[in-house]
């Protein structure tokens, strides 16, 4: 027999949704997302059905995904009527489309919609930090977390960094805190929702074959503030219009950072020094050549960074020993190898062109660049502009080369330098035979994955595959690894 721990949500705030033994709640999806969804309304009580569209997919290998001792109803592909009509909670994942038909008739019906974010955040306890924007939240995040790891030991990572929260909340405490990566798709379907410091890093196009507008898609990046008072803190970039906006009807007490500008209160660039001005005082932080990372994108990460840790109650001393320490995540400008004396690099979450930007601009020697993926509804003259000269050769794969080729012929650059390659591999081999000691070969494609690869992971880990079993040596016997040499990292 299955075992059911009672649970309720800890504070009045999180409760609205009532009782939730034998709730019979429909959990859309079954990545790792839903898996913790459903191995969280089983421990709390409830009776949840896990459901896929997709008819192809196997009951079987889905359920491989709980542990043992937990037995759930599978539906895949068409869902019984009888199942839609008893269905007392809607939990989709966050990449099914919250305006589908499907999901609409659930809420015409006054079924609520809770998303994973939520729904972990309902059972959670102790203090939350949360970060979203449209780049840089998951090296700001883990930069956080890592933080809060060091100076207060019980801390938990979760969101769209790869861990669902509902894994983390039935272990958290009073005393435990929560650090948490959320994107757009997770702020749909939120709601009680309330950090103690949330994050917006930036707001730039993105996502908009989901969201279809720009108003749409800033308005769910501010939801991460929608349930926070002045008692609360909103981290924003001052260099951005959007989040610049949102500070003057933030519920939340805003504090900026800025890396053009000096500020009278908040976090700021001033040359190669970040400051942080606070009460009428400015105290000189640290350099940015103290740092493992570089590019500016990666100074705005920190200083975000540290104003979230400030308002998490961690002395400056270990925040900074900290930053100096921090290292590049894994796929975000991620120096990988020198071959053949040509350095490559792993961008491969450079799945938008603005973040694609900032790979491009943190790269000092010519570059041999692959580019291109799935279509999201982006335009690339940002990018493209970027190039700025450092662009050797252009190598352009899946549903957007064409696009992103007419594109950068537009912008001037010479068509004998755009490559095409009919797939990922190819795409690698023109890099080799087109990279010249002194160069650098990026992976930076400023497009998702989907439709070649599962995730932006799979590419990137293709990419590092790759490049590690190429000779150290060029055809010439010229250059050598440097894996192991002291690099600055990215991202």
């Amino acid at each position: 027999m299955e075992e059911k721990i009672r649970i309720k949500p800890t504070a009045d705030e999180k409760s609205e949704t009532g009782d939730w033994e034998g709730k019979k709640v429909l959990v859309i999806g079954t990545g790792i997302s839903g898996a913790g969804a459903v191995k969280l309304l089983c421990a709390a009580g409830a009776c949840p059905v896990w459901y896929d569209e997709n008819g192809e997919v196997s009951a079987e290998d889905i359920a491989k995904k709980l542990p043992e001792g937990i037995s759930v109803r599978i539906i895949t592909g068409a869902l019984p009527g009888d199942v839609e009509e008893e269905t007392e909670m809607v939990v989709p994942s966050p990449g099914v489309p919250v305006d589908t038909e499907f999901v609409e008739r659930f809420r015409r019906r006054g079924i609520p919609i809770l998303g994973e974010i939520e729904l972990g955040y309902l059972f959670s306890k102790g203090r939350l930090a949360a970060v979203t924007g449209t780049n840089g939240k998951t090296t700001t995040t883990s930069l956080v977390g890592q933080i809060m790891e060091e100076y207060y030991g019980d801390v938990f990572v979760v969101g769209n960094i790869g861990k669902p929260y509902t894994e983390s909340a039935l272990k958290t405490g009073e005393d435990s805190v929560t650090v948490a990566e959320i994107s757009s798709f997770q702020l749909e379907t939120t709601d009680r929702f309330k950090p103690r410091v949330s994050a917006i890093l930036n707001i730039t196009p993105d996502h908009l074959n989901r969201h279809h507008t720009m108003e749409n898609y800033v308005a769910v990046k501010e939801r991460i503030a929608a349930r926070q008072t002045k008692d609360d803190v909103c981290v924003l970039n001052y260099e951005d219009e959007y989040t610049r906006g949102f500070g003057k009807r933030c519920p939340a007490k805003a504090m900026y950072f800025s890396s053009k500008r000096k500020l009278e209160e908040g976090l700021y660039l001033d040359g190669e020094e970040i400051w942080m001005a606070q009460d009428g005082y400015a105290e000189r932080l640290m350099n940015i050549h103290e740092m493992k990372l570089v590019g500016m994108c990666n100074v705005e990460n920190v200083m975000a960074a540290i104003a979230i840790a400030v308002h998490m109650q961690v002395p400056m001393e270990n925040i900074l020993d900290t930053v100096r320490r921090f290292r590049a995540v894994e796929h975000r400008i991620e120096f990988v190898a020198t071959k053949g004396g040509v350095d490559y690099y792993n961008d491969s979450k450079g799945t938008n062109p603005d973040a694609a930007v900032q790979g491009i601009r943190a790269m000092s020697k010519p570059t041999v660049l692959i580019g291109g993926g799935y279509d999201k509804g982006s335009t690339f003259d940002t990018w493209i502009e970027a190039f700025d000269g450092k662009v050797k050769y252009l190598v352009l794969i899946g549903q957007t080369a064409d696009q992103i080729e007419a594109c950068a012929k537009a912008h001037g650059m010479d068509g004998k330098r755009i490559l095409r390659a009919e797939g990922f591999e190819e795409a690698l081999r023109m890099c080799t035979e087109h990279a010249q000691a002194g160069d650098a070969v990026l992976l930076s494609p400023a497009c998702a994955s989907w439709g070649m690869f599962p995730n932006y992971e799979v590419r990137g880990q293709m990419f590092k595959d790759y490049v590690n079993r190429l000779p150290d040596e060029g055809p010439d016997g010229s250059g050598r690894t440097e894996t192991g040499k002291k690099h600055k990292e990215g991202v």
